[in-house]
């Protein structure tokens, strides 16, 4: 039988991606230690997921453990030996991390770098997958020509018409200090496939979304959103008139895309990874989805001030996914994404 082990495995893309190679039959060991709670309060949460996928799937095991335990980490991987390692687990809001300097560092890039070299050392045949994100392009897609829609921002250079591909830069940019310290991580996941030779991908998200987020103010926008309509909260918008694009993946078609590479790997090899030009929205555009969805108006609360080293649009250029692995695609448009939500928020009031 074959051996998964997936960090962040109680937080939207590890869960999917432990019960994803369950439902193959595989031994899934997820760790874990809910640090989403402590960065981000109740709404950050993710106990009712672990206690999900440990009722609901018999060859899952949780162990709970802190990524940046290096003795744990490098113990942990010695003993199981896994054929697959999927690195999810992350601080991953850009405006915490400013606020939590040394702990989002040390999570994000000290954490990456320990499994890294766990996986060197303790099983070395392994697959490794790493969630980076699209903020190591820092603000420089925001260099792009725009032009101005009546919702939406969009590339005017017809170069990006597909969106951001791979060989875009990341440097001589701001990238928020969450971007920074991902980059570091990043550049070291391609490292040790390039330099030692390991089977290591490197997959920047776009926006990563489905019901199972716990969606927090700091981080997790759709979910956010709908848990904002349907409390009748206030959503607040930062800057660019509400009109910044975000390429929105389903966390099935991200877990296929582990799939797919486990299947063909490569060393130190990286991919963008999101819903692609068809899958984005603007703030505005999700803001009249939900509410025509739900019959609620949503307040808004406006401020010019933007996240610093935001961008104003973004969504992957898909076109190296498609072609290293053409059985792979995106399966959930944005209609299904929302539905998804949708049903699970009324089930949640039920």
């Amino acid at each position: 039988m074959k051996t998964v082990l997936v960090t962040g495995s109680s937080g939207l893309i590890g869960s999917e991606t432990a019960r994803h190679f369950h439902a193959l039959g595989w031994k899934c060991v997820g760790m874990d230690n809910n640090m989403r709670a402590r960065f981000f309060g109740p709404d950050g949460d993710t106990e009712w997921n672990r206690r999900r996928l440990v009722a609901e799937c018999p060859r899952f095991q949780h162990v709970e453990a802190d990524i940046r335990d290096r003795d744990r980490v490098l113990r942990t991987i010695a003993e199981l030996k896994p054929d697959l390692i999927v690195h999810c687990a992350a601080q991953p809001s850009h405006d915490l991390a400013a606020k939590i300097p040394f702990e989002d560092f040390d999570v994000n890039a000290v954490g990456t770098h320990n499994l890294l070299e766990a996986t060197r050392r303790g099983a070395p045949e392994a697959v490794f997958v790493f969630m980076s994100t699209n903020k190591v392009y820092g603000d420089r897609p925001n260099l792009i020509p725009l032009r101005e829609l009546p919702t939406r921002w969009d590339y005017a250079d017809p170069k990006f018409a597909g969106g951001i591909p791979e060989d875009f830069p990341i440097d001589q940019s701001t990238h928020s200090i969450f971007g920074a310290s991902k980059v570091a991580a990043d550049v070291m996941a391609q490292e040790y496939g390039r330099y030692f030779g390991m089977k290591v991908g490197v997959f920047r998200g776009g926006c990563l979304t489905g019901a199972a987020h716990s969606g927090a103010k700091l981080h997790g926008f759709l979910a956010w959103l709908f848990k904002t309509a349907l409390s009748g909260g206030r959503y607040q918008i930062l800057g660019y008139k509400g009109k910044q694009v975000r390429d929105q993946i389903h966390s099935h078609d991200v877990a296929a895309a582990f799939h797919a590479f486990y299947e063909n790997p490569r060393a130190g090899e990286v991919y963008n990874l999101g819903g692609g030009k068809e899958n984005s929205a603007s703030i505005l555009e999700c803001l009249a989805r939900i509410e025509t969805m739900t019959g609620r108006r949503i307040e808004t609360e406006y401020t010019d001030t933007n996240r610093v080293g935001d961008h104003i649009c973004y969504y992957s250029d898909l076109t190296k996914m498609r072609r290293h692995f053409p059985g792979w695609r995106i399966t959930r448009d944005l209609d299904a994404i929302f539905e998804d939500f949708h049903r699970a928020a009324l089930a949640e009031r039920a």
